[in-house]
């Protein structure tokens, strides 16, 4: 694993030497996709680290108008790459947006920021100097998706090579070994068909500064997958996770697969989340680690209580998409009430084993999901947990029993998750003045991101017709 120098001019010299064709710079818009821009390395100099390099921001989703398109991108030398994907040898960098003018200011619309700027709240607080997030983002690997939208058509249709609805297709020939519904998790091959793929991208990743930890099918049939990462602080870590979605991305497309972070894709079996381990530390101490319960501090577990008692809102930037909901529902291991447990994976907020001790005491929050963007779902997970350490919020009593199989008077007092992205939406704009802090989401954004998301929800839900509308209603 190769590290690139993290200076502006170490860099340019490291191009330089190892001839570097080209320049990448990247950036994340307000919905969590990756835009870029390429250059000739012989047009970049240092002063693109400082002063940035100007680009059209009026075709960013939820960003300017074209009377106001201009904006800058401050390249950071810090999270340099090299792309393996591309035939010229290119050098990618994430860049943070700026606001051009005399003197340039943060873009507070940009989710980098925003990220940044609810770490350096959360020092300014004094309550802890570093925040560690650990997301274990699964995803799908199919071997065919076709989908379109027209005025007279709308479908999907997806499929793998070794899901359950293949065992009786003739595929010249058809050698079985194909995965049952929820019967996914560890099967060895010739069952687990992804193995040497998921194997590839795992040492893609090491190669490109990404230390990982282990990678296995998930429960789901149709190639569900997870690789896990080491955690890391925010916001390198969010950088981390949009540079796992695109090498996923791209080695199974090199292979002649798709690989998607949707969160249901398919009916009837599991969908893929993102659980989100995440810790506070200070001067080098965790300070998670307690002798309350499941070995948690007191400010653990105000943390918890700040994630669950802000969860509706949360959810907007977690689980940001009307497909998040079809995941979060009962019978499909997914996390739908807002409570708290030790090792217990029904629950929302599960507090894991730590084996390694107080070092890697940590909580974790399993309902977010992959759709999201990093960087404002970290950032808004953290300004929850903060505001509940500032309050020093109760969580209640924890649910130590399996929730899916819960009794009527058990479940009797415990939120759900809110049905779907509407109520979500519903309660940001009831619930956002823990995000406003420190300027951390200003209210500009929060309400474009409102607005950006009814009119997906009006799209999806209210104007188009759904194909087993047909089912149901065609002949009335």
């Amino acid at each position: 694993m190769e590290q690139l120098p993290t200076s502006p001019s170490e860099l340019l010299k490291y191009c330089k030497d190892k001839g570097i064709d080209y320049v990448d710079v990247r950036f994340t818009d307000m919905l969590g996709m990756m835009h870029h821009f390429t250059m000739h390395i012989n047009a970049m100099d240092e002063a693109d680290f400082t002063q940035g390099l100007g680009f059209d921001g009026s075709s960013i989703r939820g960003w300017k108008a074209i009377n106001e398109s201009d904006m800058l991108a401050v390249l950071d030398a810090s999270s340099a790459y090299i792309d393996p994907f591309f035939e010229k040898k290119t050098l990618a960098v994430i860049a943070d947006i700026y606001e051009p003018g005399d003197t340039p200011t943060e873009y507070a619309r940009s989710p980098r920021t925003i990220l940044k700027r609810a770490v350096e709240y959360m020092k300014s607080t004094g309550i802890a100097d570093q925040v560690f997030f650990g997301p274990e983002a699964e995803f799908f690997i199919f071997s065919d998706v076709r989908f379109d939208q027209e005025t007279n058509s709308g479908f999907y249709f997806i499929d793998s090579i070794d899901a359950r609805w293949n065992m009786g297709t003739d595929e010249g020939p058809n050698l079985g070994f194909k995965m049952r519904t929820k019967e996914g998790y560890f099967p060895l091959p010739p069952n687990d068909h992804f193995q040497d793929l998921r194997g590839e991208m795992l040492a893609m990743l090491e190669k490109m500064g990404i230390p990982t930890e282990k990678h296995h099918h998930e429960v789901s049939s149709a190639g569900q997958a997870e690789i896990n990462f080491k955690l890391d602080e925010a916001p390198r870590i969010a950088d981390k996770l949009q540079l796992y979605k695109y090498v996923v991305k791209n080695v199974a497309r090199k292979h002649g697969f798709s690989a998607t972070f949707m969160p249901k894709p398919l009916f009837g079996d599991n969908g893929t989340g993102m659980h989100t381990h995440q810790s506070l530390w200070k001067d080098g101490k965790n300070l998670f680690a307690g002798k309350g319960y499941a070995n948690l501090s007191d400010m653990a577990m105000n943390y918890i209580a700040g994630i669950l008692t802000h969860g509706p809102a949360l959810l907007s930037f977690t689980n940001p998409t009307t497909n998040s909901y079809k995941r979060l529902v009962p019978g499909f291991e997914a996390p739908v009430n807002l409570v708290y447990s030790a090792r217990n994976r029904s629950a929302s907020i599960r507090v894991p084993i730590a084996v390694h001790g107080d070092k890697a005491r940590r909580i974790e929050f399993r309902t977010p999901d992959a759709a999201s963007n990093p960087y404002l779902a970290f950032a808004a997970m953290l300004m929850a947990g903060l505001d509940g350490v500032q309050k020093k919020l109760d969580p209640g009593k924890p649910a130590d029993f399996n929730l899916y199989d819960a009794t009527p008077e058990q479940l009797e007092g415990l939120s759900a998750v809110p049905a779907n992205l509407t109520k979500v939406l519903d309660a940001l704009e009831e619930d956002q003045e823990w995000l406003t802090r420190g300027d951390v989401f200003t209210k500009d954004f929060i309400d474009a991101y409102i607005e950006y998301k009814r009119e997906e929800v009006e799209q999806i839900v209210n104007q188009r017709p759904h194909p087993y509308e047909f089912v149901l209603y065609y002949d009335c």
